[in-house]
């Protein structure tokens, strides 16, 4: 056993100082390597961010109330009486109140329209949000980073942090939304959640400026604990026929998460796949090349009583170390390049959602497995190849 071990090393340490001599091709490898895991980390970076954005802008100890049967904001409708019925009952219906016994809630209503900025010929669609005086407070992580928050009653708008710099919205400034004029008075930050991708105003100023009179798409209401949300459910379920939906905040902003991030994925795979196999297939033809060099050299070692394992793993070691580099080279780059990096997309209630690109460690560890499989298979049919290589054949195919 000891004498395999030592000939393995030897095969181990005489492929990798001999890389020198093949270094062209072997960059070729490694780079097409790189190519793959970059791609690939690339995209699922876009999906980690997108998840990220979404499942920080929730709370699971804040309850969202949909009506209509619709399961997100867009689509809902909530009749006055049953936010009325709510907000009359003295039953425990999992909510918190304040110290006059009313609920901690805030009606909402959310309307995608399009911003035309001044020197900008893009168009964008944004989502500015209506919502009560304790709307803001129920947002957990938010803080004001300039400005103030909107008076009530007052065309006045807050602006989230990430859409503010896509934008170039500063406090002070007069923005036209709809057929109106919003002037900006504070700046808000969450944390780069998709709360940062919104323009917050006075429920009642949303409604006039956009013909919304009366309507609510959304209740929140604090809950008193995770329990809570089913005495809520309960609840609602006497109140009316039309159909009502509760679930907490965390929940409702992990389904839009979930759906887009499965797409994103549903095009990364493939492509990543795809290019996988042109990489295999590279990594296969560099390595029988380093075969090929060394045909004498290998053949000789087996002469000399070398075993044909020691002859397969230092061929089989070299393909891996050029694939770790590989991986180490595209993983770099996509840190460097995408990580950090500013995306946006259409989310939901149909407007436009930014969120950054994250390039985390579970990213990584997905895009180089796939690095090092190309490796791993392109390196088994060479390694073979160099076990079966006896001396006389290799000379007469030199000579």
């Amino acid at each position: 056993m000891s004498t395999l071990v030592r000939q393995t090393g030897i095969m181990v340490r005489v492929n990798l100082l001999s890389l020198p001599r093949r270094l062209a091709i072997s960059l070729s490898m490694a780079l097409s390597i790189a190519l793959v895991v970059c791609v690939l980390a690339g995209f699922l970076a876009l999906a980690k961010g997108f998840e990220s954005a979404l499942a920080g802008a929730g709370s699971p100890m804040v309850a969202v109330i949909l009506g209509g049967g619709a399961q997100q904001e867009n689509g809902s409708d909530i009749p006055p009486d049953v936010i009325r019925s709510l907000d009359a009952t003295t039953d425990d219906i999992g909510a918190v109140r304040n110290s006059a016994g009313r609920l901690v809630s805030s009606r909402e209503v959310i309307v995608a329209v399009d911003v035309d900025m001044a020197g900008d010929d893009a168009v964008r669609t944004v989502a500015i949000r209506g919502m009560e005086a304790a709307g803001a407070s129920m947002r957990d992580q938010i803080a004001v980073s300039e400005g103030r928050l909107f008076t009530p009653g007052a065309r006045e708008i807050v602006v989230g942090d990430q859409l503010a710099r896509t934008l170039g919205l500063t406090v002070g400034q007069s923005v036209r939304l709809g057929a109106v004029d919003w002037m900006v008075v504070g700046r808000f930050s969450a944390h780069g959640s998709a709360f940062e991708s919104e323009v917050w105003a006075d429920l009642d100023a949303v409604r006039a400026g956009f013909d919304r009179q009366n309507t609510v798409q959304s209740l929140r209401l604090r809950l008193m604990d995770p329990a809570g949300l089913t005495r809520l459910r309960a609840r609602l379920s006497t109140l009316g026929t039309v159909p009502l939906v509760a679930m907490t905040e965390a929940d409702l902003y992990a389904a839009q998460s979930g759906r887009t991030a499965r797409l994103i994925r549903l095009f990364a795979w493939p492509l990543a796949l795809l290019m996988a196999i042109g990489a295999t297939a590279g990594a296969l033809n560099t390595m029988m090349s380093s075969v090929s060099d060394r045909t004498i050299e290998i053949a000789t070692v087996r002469a000399l009583g070398f075993q044909r394992f020691a002859a397969f793993v230092g061929t089989w070691v070299e393909a891996m170390c050029l694939a770790a580099v590989g991986v180490a080279l595209g993983l770099v780059v996509s840190w460097l390049g995408f990580n950090g990096w500013q995306a946006s997309t259409i989310g939901a209630n149909n407007a436009r959602l930014s969120f950054q690109l994250s390039v985390t460690s579970d990213v990584a560890v997905v895009a180089g497995l796939l690095g090092l499989s190309i490796g791993a298979l392109g390196g088994l049919i060479p390694a073979f190849v160099a076990t079966r290589l006896p001396l006389t054949a290799a000379l007469r195919a030199r000579g």
